[in-house]
């Protein structure tokens, strides 16, 4: 049975351009905290061996001390610990994976063209983006030898990308002999695919650096026994990112704003979308009042004012016939949950009439 840590895509020391100065300080600290917590995991779960997909540190933007902590850590790992540097932290003898401080037991790839690592339990295959681009793929054409051990690869590349990312085919995967292949590149965990008899996966971005990366972040536990291949999510993520909608129709806006944030972690980063109809929203005094209820909160007016429904009730127009008909609908309507559901259509039928949108 083999244990595999398998993370990718840490961007260290990422702008966070986003927060504020001191907000984009502390998240940099925390992604430095991110490393011991790989480290512990690697360590208390008893890795045989730790992958890690490339862009772990950002386009030449990390500082030296970062990538002497990343060192740190995997140094604490009692098992080889393999990088493939990915296009933002592309390897060159300049680079920070060229200086002198890293461990033994960590081995990164520094060729673009595949190269082999002997262990033990297995045979690692990896490569390494040499530059911030490449259009080719080091799977095309290959296929690990037939052994008795199981053959993994760690690589930075988009499956059926089309860009100058390492686009990788899913003939090539399926075609390679692989038992695994430990990908970077997409910060979306996939979860374990399969072309043919080839497991693959994306364990994504291991902390969240926008709103275009919401929920739980972390690494994949990959199992190689006889029955296969599993892999199991590990959320690591200090913080989440969320996008909320609240609704403020009939409401009192700082007690709706209060009612939807308040259920969630107070750790989290939120963008807080107000919506329905409303009357000259205060949105800065409603920011004010959400900034206790998550670390980082934004508040955003997406409401529209109030339309009087019935105004065009009386015309002698389709418009009127049909808001004349559902008059009459309501009124008739045996309770209150029919009532609000023809309130709605409504709505929507005077946004179809009047060619516009109407989102109730």
């Amino acid at each position: 049975m083999l244990h595999i840590l398998h993370a990718a895509d840490l961007h260290l020391d990422a702008p966070f351009a986003a927060l504020t100065a001191e907000q984009a300080r502390q998240r940099r600290a925390e992604q430095r905290l991110l490393l011991d917590a790989l480290a512990d995991t690697a360590i208390e779960r008893g890795a045989d061996l730790v992958l890690l997909s490339g862009d772990l540190l950002d386009s030449g933007q990390t500082y030296r001390e970062t990538a002497q902590a990343l060192a740190s850590a995997l140094g604490r790992v009692p098992a080889p610990v393999l990088i493939a540097p990915g296009n933002h932290d592309f390897y060159t003898p300049s680079s920070l994976y060229a200086a002198a401080f890293w461990p033994k037991n960590v081995l990164i790839f520094k060729e673009s063209r595949l190269q082999s690592v002997d262990l033990p339990a297995c045979t690692v295959y990896g490569a390494a983006f040499t530059a911030p681009f490449r259009d080719d793929s080091p799977l095309a054409g290959f296929h690990a030898p037939q052994g008795d051990k199981p053959a993994v690869m760690v690589l930075h590349g988009d499956v059926e990308g089309t860009g100058r990312y390492c686009p990788i085919r899913r003939e090539d995967i399926a075609a390679s002999g692989l038992t695994y292949l430990a990908l970077g590149h997409i910060h979306a965990c996939s979860g374990l695919q399969k072309e043919g008899s080839v497991s693959w996966a994306y364990p994504g971005c291991s902390e969240g650096r926008g709103f275009d990366e919401l929920g739980d972040k972390g690494a994949l536990w990959v199992t190689i026994d006889g029955g296969g291949v599993t892999a199991d999510f590990l959320p690591l993520a200090r913080r989440r990112y969320e996008i909320l909608q609240c609704d403020l129709t009939g409401k009192d806006p700082a007690q709706a704003v209060a009612g939807v944030l308040a259920p969630g972690s107070r750790e989290d980063i939120c963008r807080l979308l107000l919506t329905g109809e409303a009357h000259g929203v205060d949105l800065p005094a409603l920011t004010a009042a959400a900034q206790g209820l998550r670390w980082a909160v934004t508040v955003r007016d997406h409401t529209r004012v109030p339309q009087d429904l019935w105004g065009r009730e009386g015309e002698d127009s389709l418009t009127g016939l049909f808001l004349r008909d559902m008059r009459r609908r309501i009124d008739s309507a045996g309770d209150d949950g029919e009532r609000a559901t023809l309130e709605k259509a409504v709505r929507f039928g005077l946004a179809a009439l009047e060619n516009g949108e109407d989102t109730p």
